[in-house]
C-alpha cells in the first residue's frame, strides 16, 4: 500500500529530500517506524545513510554511492584496510596513513568543509617505496579521504552481503511495478496540471486509485445464489 506521496524535481538531491520528508511524515501521521529502507544507489550518499542510521534507526538496504574505485591501474581505496581501533589506514606496503603524521602546536581542523578527513602517508616512506608507481605516481605521498559518515556507509556495505538485502531487492521490484502501472494502466505518462502543487495533486489521486485497486482485490466475491 502507498502511505505517502511527495512530488519532486527529477534531480537526485530533490528525490533524496522527498524521501526524508515522506519518512518523517509517515512517522508523525501514522506512527509507522520502518525497520529497513530499500532504494537504489541514488539514495546511497553518506549524508542520507547517516541520517537513516543515526537519526532514524533504519537499516539502509541501499547500494553505497561510491566513486573511490580507480581505473588507471593504481591502488583504489579498497586496497587500504581501515583499523577502527587505531583510526588509520594501512597501505599494501604495510605503512600507516594517519590524519596527521606530525603534532603541531597550532593544527588545522581534521574535518574539511565537505565533511571529509584526509589520511596521509609519510612522504619519506612513499619516496623509497617500490609500489609508488602503482599507488601515487603523480603525487608526493598517498592521500585517502574518509567521510565523517563512513560508519553508516560501512554498515550499508555489510548489510549488502546478507540474505535480507537480497530479499529487499526482490521486494523492491513490486514497488517499481507501481510506476509501470501508473504509465500503462492509469495513463500517467505525463502531467496535465502545472507547477509543484499540480504535480502533487495528480500523484495523490494516482496513489489513491492504485490503493483502491489493491483494496478491491481483497473484497470477497459474493456467494452464488442457489435456486
Amino acid at each position: 500500500m502507498i502511505v505517502d506521496v511527495e512530488a519532486s524535481r527529477a534531480i537526485r538531491q530533490a528525490e533524496v529530500g522527498a524521501a526524508r520528508t515522506m519518512v518523517e511524515r509517515t512517522q508523525d501521521r501514522f506512527g509507522l517506524w520502518p525497520e529497513r529502507l530499500a532504494a537504489d544507489s541514488a539514495y546511497g550518499s553518506a549524508e542520507m545513510l547517516a541520517w537513516l542510521v543515526h537519526e532514524r534507526g533504519i537499516e539502509p538496504h541501499i547500494p553505497v554511492f561510491d566513486k573511490s574505485a580507480r581505473t588507471d591501474g593504481t591502488f583504489s581505496r579498497s586496497d587500504f584496510p581501515y583499523d577502527h581501533a587505531r583510526d588509520l589506514y594501512t597501505c599494501p606496503a604495510g605503512k600507516e596513513l594517519r590524519p596527521r603524521q606530525r603534532v603541531y602546536r597550532s593544527s588545522a581542523p581534521l574535518v574539511d568543509d565537505d565533511g571529509m578527513i584526509r589520511y596521509r602517508a609519510s612522504k619519506f616512506y612513499c619516496d623509497a617505496c617500490s609500489l609508488k608507481p602503482q599507488c601515487c605516481p603523480n603525487t608526493p605521498a598517498r592521500k585517502i579521504p574518509r567521510s565523517i559518515h563512513e560508519g553508516a556507509r560501512d554498515m550499508a556495505r555489510d548489510i549488502a552481503k546478507t540474505d535480507a538485502y537480497a530479499a529487499s531487492r526482490r521486494e523492491r521490484k513490486k514497488v517499481e511495478m507501481l510506476f509501470a502501472h501508473l504509465k500503462r494502466i492509469l495513463r500517467l505518462d505525463r502531467l496535465r496540471l502545472r507547477g509543484p502543487c499540480g504535480a502533487r495533486d495528480e500523484f495523490l489521486l494516482a496513489a489513491t486509485a492504485q490503493n483502491l485497486r489493491k483494496l478491491a482485490k481483497l473484497v470477497p466475491a459474493p456467494r452464488p445464489i442457489m435456486i
